[in-house]
């Protein structure tokens, strides 16, 4: 594989020059925001797998701004990376803090719904518009499931799972409508993919920080 092989993907960028997408490069600032919040909201909980994902939310920032700052085959891998693990470890920290799995079965767990979440590609990417974002299309569909199932042991994480189920497929509109939209906005839409994904992605700490730090509910 050529590493330096250029990529054009997105609105924005009319040519191969560091700054060709200045809106797109900026709004990663975002992630990196949103990490330094949710440091913070952490505070002294002994929470070792919300440190790391808000460890690795900081590093989606920075890799999507390699990305769309230097627009080549190894940032967009820089860019895909930490968002493949920050699902892996938030699916596994789900298992374990919601279902309360032993280690075994979270990662078991993990690993079925990484194979269902591929499965369902090919599928929903027949859905018009939306199909430009199919490899991220099973997360809220993920997302909105575990929080579904969640409604009678933990009604309030169930609530709070499918708000997050919501803001990421408003987070996918924006980034499936860039094409759509560059007639209409110079600059594209994909910067909404980073502002929205970017609240999304913090609140789904915050939610698994809620749901860790509450006192048990009775009867559990």
């Amino acid at each position: 594989m050529d590493w330096m092989r250029a990529v054009d993907g997105y609105c924005e960028r009319m040519d191969a020059g560091y700054w060709a997408e200045p809106v797109n490069a900026v709004t990663n600032a975002a992630f990196v925001i949103a990490a330094i919040v949710m440091w913070r909201r952490l505070g002294h909980a002994r929470l070792p797998l919300a440190r790391a994902l808000v460890a690795v939310l900081a590093a989606i920032g920075v890799g999507s701004f390699l990305f769309h700052t230097h627009a080549q085959a190894w940032a967009a891998m820089a860019d895909v990376l930490p968002i493949m693990a920050f699902v892996l470890i938030y699916i596994y920290a789900a298992n374990r803090g919601f279902w309360r799995m032993g280690r075994g079965a979270a990662l078991f767990g993990t690993a079925a719904a990484v194979v269902l979440a591929v499965a369902m590609v090919p599928v929903l990417a027949l859905i018009p518009v939306l199909g430009a974002s199919a490899g991220y299309l099973p997360l809220p569909v993920l997302i909105a499931g575990y929080g579904l199932a969640l409604r009678s042991r933990a009604p309030d994480t169930a609530r709070n799972l499918l708000i997050g189920a919501g803001i990421l497929m408003l987070s996918l509109t924006f980034r499936s409508l860039d094409a759509v939209a560059c007639s209409m906005i110079p600059f594209g839409t994909h910067f909404g993919w980073h502002l929205l994904n970017a609240v999304m992605l913090a609140w789904m700490i915050e939610l698994y920080r809620r749901h860790m730090l509450a006192p048990p509910m009775p009867g559990r």
